[in-house]
């Protein structure tokens, strides 16, 4: 008997996209056309299923899938027994406090006796009890930055990725209760050769994920420049130098982390680099 692993991501929108883009990273194929909510995927011995949301954690904590990729707002809401196994770097956002704009916000303590709209009552409740502030909840599902426009509320909680949804419904950030992005989760209890077939997948997730920050510096220097380039370009372990037809240069390879070259191009061009290559990579690993 051949073991399948089971996965769930979301049916529709950003994070079902995002998510069969890591799995096509990581070799795996996946037919996701009409209304199907469930593939059997190409490249690794997997099944997805195309659920709602917030039906995942549940889902995988009742072990019906062994796998879910969700947000991590999601999670809180749910308050599901379930394994955190990787943060994925994508569909990144916030879950905020927002009042309109013409309101001189002061700090939480503004909040006290408040009205409150949103979806997500869960994390504002747990904020609140933090802060030791007491708010009227109104639970709405969907289109929550109207209700102070209509009177239903004097402040919203929803998620903001750039905030121009909140901008145009006339509403500010005040407050950011949690950072959010995609993450892995796991059934707590998988049989063995699911457990193994977990750890396969993660492998190669890491590997796709490390390639996603580091990218791979080729440079040209003066061999006497060399030292000073080193230990501005130190890369994984050791950067390799090759020596090029012109005698008293070397070219010099090496993998950083994509938000450390910007801080250190300036330098390396003080000190003699020229020819700078910035090359993706496909794969990392370790």
């Amino acid at each position: 008997m051949t073991h399948k692993l089971k996965i769930a991501v979301q049916k529709s929108g950003r994070l079902n996209e995002d998510s069969l883009k890591l799995l096509k990273d990581c070799g795996i194929k996946v037919e996701n056309g009409g209304d199907k909510l469930k593939s059997t995927a190409f490249g690794f011995p997997l099944e997805v299923l195309f659920l709602r949301n917030s039906d995942i954690p549940q889902y995988v904590e009742d072990g019906v899938v062994h796998l879910g990729i969700i947000g991590e707002n999601v999670l809180l809401e749910a308050q599901s027994d379930v394994e955190i196994v990787q943060k994925l770097g994508f569909a990144r956002c916030r879950l905020s406090l927002a009042v309109p704009k013409e309101v001189e916000y002061t700090g939480v303590d503004w909040l006290n006796g408040k009205r409150i709209a949103t979806s997500y009552p869960v994390a504002i409740n747990q904020y609140l009890s933090v802060k030791g502030i007491e708010a009227e909840l109104h639970l709405i599902n969907g289109s929550v930055e109207i209700a102070p426009a209509i009177g239903l509320a004097d402040a919203v909680c929803d998620l903001v990725s750039s905030g121009n949804t909140l901008f145009s419904n006339g509403l500010k950030e005040v407050e950011v209760l949690l950072k959010s992005e995609a993450i892995l989760i796991s059934h707590k209890n998988l049989a063995p050769e699911i457990a193994a077939l977990r750890s396969s997948l993660h492998f190669r997730i890491q590997s796709v994920l490390n390639a996603r920050s580091y990218k791979y510096v080729l440079l040209n220097c003066p061999e006497d420049k060399l030292d000073s380039i080193k230990k501005i370009l130190p890369g994984m372990k050791s950067p390799s130098v090759l020596p090029l037809a012109e005698k008293g240069w070397v070219s010099v390879h090496s993998v950083v982390q994509e938000d450390d070259f910007w801080n250190i191009i300036d330098a390396l061009k003080a000190n003699g680099a020229e020819g700078i290559l910035i090359i993706p990579i496909e794969k990392m690993i370790y």
